[in-house]
């Protein structure tokens, strides 16, 4: 007679739910504490990202094209402006990259490995790639929370494989990137980052966390053509003192040093 819990039918039929969503909260938490992963640097920002090489091997290839390649000139010119705004944006996937390695450097180097901070990302492509590439080129280790979408999820080959786990529901992968996070990095990206920015300013804004989370807004040129956070508090949405949530930064040393001053007073001080 087969046991209720071997009995995958069960399992994987909506009466089963319950039970699939305890393992996605349970099993990590067994990964993270066998691995020692208590304090975590999330990094959000868009799947589509480029590398530097990348992205100018993208624009060599489109401009090494003629008009004749394509429906139309209009279908030429859009190819080219596309592939010039993704070597634009490739500085930020460098950027991601170099913060990651030098932020796992200075970790490693604390005296105490249970306070130590580990880089944590999306576990896929674009910005997700370039922290976890980042901290792998330091001989470092880093958290993938990668997530089974349609499109634009392929897990990156530089996430730590023991601390890098495979979710099928966004509210618990959610829960992970906040619970152990002490501090967040947020670069041009899109619905989803957005959605990670928001949700966790709201968080930290209504005080459903009573930890300190120091949060950078990286990239001042993209977010304020995007959004205008300055207008949310004159419109009354939010009060002014909400804009002191968060950072803007616009370069590597800038961010790294205030989250070394943030994070080292609130969490290695004592």
């Amino acid at each position: 007679m087969l046991k209720s819990y071997e009995n995958l039918e069960f399992l994987n039929s909506a009466a089963g739910r319950p039970i699939r969503v305890l393992c996605e909260f349970t099993e990590p938490e067994k990964r993270f504490r066998k691995h020692r992963v208590r304090n975590t640097i999330v990094f959000f920002g868009s799947a589509r990202t480029l590398s530097h090489d990348e992205a100018s091997g993208r624009v060599e290839v489109v401009k090494g094209q003629s008009v004749n390649d394509f429906a139309d000139a209009k279908g030429y010119e859009q190819a080219v402006m596309r592939a010039e705004t993704d070597l634009k944006m490739a500085r930020y996937y460098e950027d991601a990259r170099e913060l990651a390695g030098k932020l796992t450097q200075w970790s490693r180097s604390l005296p105490i490995p249970a306070r130590q901070f580990t880089i944590a990302s999306g576990g896929g492509p674009g910005i997700m790639e370039a922290a976890n590439r980042g901290v792998h080129e330091v001989g470092g280790k880093s958290v993938g929370l990668n997530i089974s979408l349609p499109f634009e999820q392929d897990p990156n080959p530089y996430q730590t494989w023991d601390i890098s786990f495979e979710f099928h529901y966004f509210f618990i992968r959610k829960f992970w990137f906040f619970y152990l996070a002490k501090a967040l990095v947020v670069f041009p990206g899109g619905f989803g980052t957005m959605d990670e920015l928001f949700e966790l300013l709201t968080l930290v804004q209504t005080g459903k966390t009573k930890k300190f989370m120091p949060i950078i807004i990286y990239g001042t040129e993209f977010w304020n053509d995007i959004l205008n956070f300055d207008n949310l508090a004159k419109w009354g949405t939010i009060s002014p003192e909400d804009l002191d949530l968060f950072k803007f930064a616009d370069d590597v040393d800038t961010a790294f040093d205030y989250l070394k001053e943030q994070l080292t007073r609130h969490y290695l001080a004592s």
